[in-house]
């Protein structure tokens, strides 16, 4: 089937993206904060097993577990982010929280492995000391999309942590994410 893959293959293919470029302790921490179901397969594909063989009548539809639910993937990404993902850093005097922008897009390719990104606008100031970048994300369901946008602002000056322009587009679209619920529940706790 062109274009499908099995549900039985997903955490397989999960797992193979994610061994790629992450330390041992960020895989089991997303392996844990992955909870979306997946119908087990009564054995396990071996890899001389073709990918495109013809379903048989037990198993799920073959895009099932890509393409779901608007509300199954928002609830999937609503969830609490476990600590060991979570970084921190002092900026200003301040001690923030923050998820780390490759982590986010990981776990969107988890959840919502069809969602998409864009920046919609780079903005200097008028006096060139700072760059606002809007940048927008948007959830494709089976049912509905649905995207938010979301804006950050660097100072030219400040490269502490990259350029100030991808400062300003990971701070955006950590932000959009967190509109979709991504890492929300680190902006209520500052407030408690």
């Amino acid at each position: 089937m062109a274009g499908g893959v099995r549900s039985r293959h997903l955490p397989l293919l999960s797992r193979l993206l994610l061994r790629s470029a992450l330390p041992q302790n960020t895989l089991a921490s997303l392996t844990a904060c992955r909870s979306y179901a997946t119908k087990p397969s009564p054995s396990k594909p071996r890899e001389s097993q073709a990918v495109e063989s013809e379903p048989s009548e037990d198993e799920e539809d073959p895009t099932s577990g890509i393409s779901r639910p608007l509300s199954d993937i928002l609830k999937e990404l609503g969830k609490k982010v476990p600590d060991s993902l979570v970084k921190t850093r002092v900026e200003g005097g301040f001690t923030m929280k923050y998820i780390p922008w490759h982590i986010v897009n990981r776990i969107l390719n988890l959840h919502a492995p069809e969602w998409s990104g864009e920046v919609r606008s780079i903005v200097y100031s008028a006096d060139g000391k700072s760059v606002s970048v809007v940048y927008r994300v948007t959830l494709y369901g089976t049912d509905a999309e649905i995207y938010r946008e979301a804006s950050g602002t660097a100072s030219v000056d400040d490269t502490n942590y990259g350029d100030p322009v991808q400062k300003a587009e990971s701070m955006a679209f950590r932000r959009a994410c967190a509109r979709l619920g991504l890492g929300l529940h680190l902006y209520h706790e500052d407030m408690s």
